[in-house]
């Protein structure tokens, strides 16, 4: 995992997942509240409903991870720089928003969360207290039934 933070600075794992994690359930946020506005005029308005659920979702998550920064001493939402890996995450859903195709945004809001499953794998790899694994545990879960239902409402090939 790239490192957030300047050279020399020392974090424990907790710190730098929990900020890591912080800055994709943001991106997340954004790209399914942007998503939600592209889809209010399309043939899929119910998915626009459902896409604001999982951005309040997000929202509320990173809001449990900044508490327990916090816990450790940390300021997350002060954090400058983010790995180029979380921005690539929402970025397709960004580049769909010229589009009006419905198709064409739910498809990249897929995107985005597959690198948010995969950014919830990853912290689960690491070396994260005891503490800290049961909300990483509990936040994949949730990660992962709304990209379970994103990838549904994919036309399947």
């Amino acid at each position: 995992m790239a490192s957030l933070y300047p050279k020399g600075t020392i974090l424990s794992t907790d710190e730098a997942i929990a900020t890591n994690l912080i800055h994709t359930l943001e991106n997340g946020k954004e790209g399914f509240d942007k998503a939600a506005e592209k889809l209010d005029d399309s043939n899929r308005p119910d998915v626009a409903a459902k896409f604001r659920e999982f951005a309040q979702q997000r929202s509320t998550m990173s809001d449990e991870l900044k508490s327990l920064a916090e816990s450790y001493g940390d300021d997350a939402d002060q954090r400058g720089t983010m790995p180029g890996a979380v921005h690539r995450g929402w970025m397709a859903v960004k580049d769909a928003f010229t589009s009006d195709d419905a198709d064409a945004v739910i498809g990249a809001a897929e995107t985005g969360e597959d690198h948010a499953v995969e950014q919830y794998r990853e912290a689960l790899e690491a070396d994260v207290s005891p503490e800290f694994r049961p909300i990483v545990v509990r936040q994949l879960a949730s990660v992962q039934a709304a990209h379970d239902y994103v990838r549904s409402l994919l036309p399947q090939s």
